[in-house]
């Protein structure tokens, strides 16, 4: 059968890219959604004496999905060093203050600044898009994979979330499994419905590299071997797939590193995009 690392000459063959949105074609519509976010921040903004005073007026915000667009334009006027996942948690606010308070641009700046944009902001309102459809293309790839799963073997049973939802915890499919909280996105079961055969990760590699790209394989790798690594002590025939897709994989050493990865125990471990799935993701290797 062939291996990850024999595809890579016509590696552009085979990933599957996700179509995107035209610029400037999505300024309406992202005024449209965007637009009522700007008109509350500049009315909390009108009635702050600080920007410490703007922050805890933003938190007060019950509307979790305007609460978090109302941070995120905070960030981009006031703190561009407060990380993002700080900003979401309500309960963060007084360590925020405190840790990044000191940093937060003066009111009247902020004022100055907000005033001199047009309303709505097209370039602020494009920025906030971006996060809007963050993640979306993972969650494409999911749906495919378990969309063709279900068409090729359809007297196994796979589970997992197919789009949004959270991650299988190994200690929910094997009871002693010894790092309760190891996340996977897809189990697959053997015939009899009951017996796990493959554990997986599902992932779409966009623009990847760098740091990201060392955390990415190192992370596989770790799994990998500790769930082979489990198997092997319970007498367990366990595989691991890792289905990963995107024009990242054709950047810097992705190709090499997932092929490295593969390569550690080919008949145990199979990195493979969607369109190699049919080729080579076959019942004789999940029980070999």
């Amino acid at each position: 059968m062939k291996r990850f690392e024999d595809y890579k000459e016509g590696a552009h063959d085979w990933i599957t890219l996700s179509t995107g949105e035209y610029f400037p074609d999505i300024l309406e519509d992202a005024c449209l959604l965007y637009g009522p976010v700007l008109v509350l921040f500049g009315q909390l903004l009108k009635v702050s004496e600080s920007s410490q005073r703007l922050f805890l007026q933003i938190n007060e915000v019950s509307e979790p999905w305007m609460r978090i667009q109302l941070c995120r334009v905070f960030r981009k006027y006031v703190s561009p060093e407060t990380p993002v996942e700080m900003l979401k948690k309500k309960s963060a606010a007084p360590m925020i203050i405190d840790q990044f308070g000191k940093g937060f641009r003066a009111v009247h700046e902020v004022q100055s600044a907000f005033n001199s944009r047009p309303n709505p902001d097209e370039a602020l309102c494009a920025l906030l898009w971006e996060y809007k459809s963050r993640g979306s293309k993972g969650y494409d790839l999911t749906e495919r994979f378990f969309d063709m799963i279900r068409s090729y073997f359809p007297e196994l049973r796979l589970t997992g979330p197919q789009r949004a939802g959270q991650d299988i915890k190994l200690s929910n499919v094997f009871a002693d499994y010894p790092n309760p909280n190891r996340p996977v996105d897809f189990v697959l079961y053997d015939t009899d419905d009951t017996t796990p055969i493959v554990i997986g990760l599902a992932r779409y590699d966009g623009d990847r590299g760098g740091a990201q790209e060392d955390d990415r394989t190192g992370g596989y790798v770790n799994c990998a071997k500790e769930v082979l690594a489990y198997g092997e002590e319970k007498g367990l025939n366990l595989k691991v797939l890792f289905v990963n897709d995107g024009p990242g994989l054709l950047l810097g050493s992705m190709w090499r590193d997932y092929s490295t990865i593969e390569n550690i125990h080919p008949s145990k471990i199979m990195v493979a995009t969607l369109r190699m799935i049919p080729e080579r993701l076959t019942y004789e290797w999940m029980k070999a």
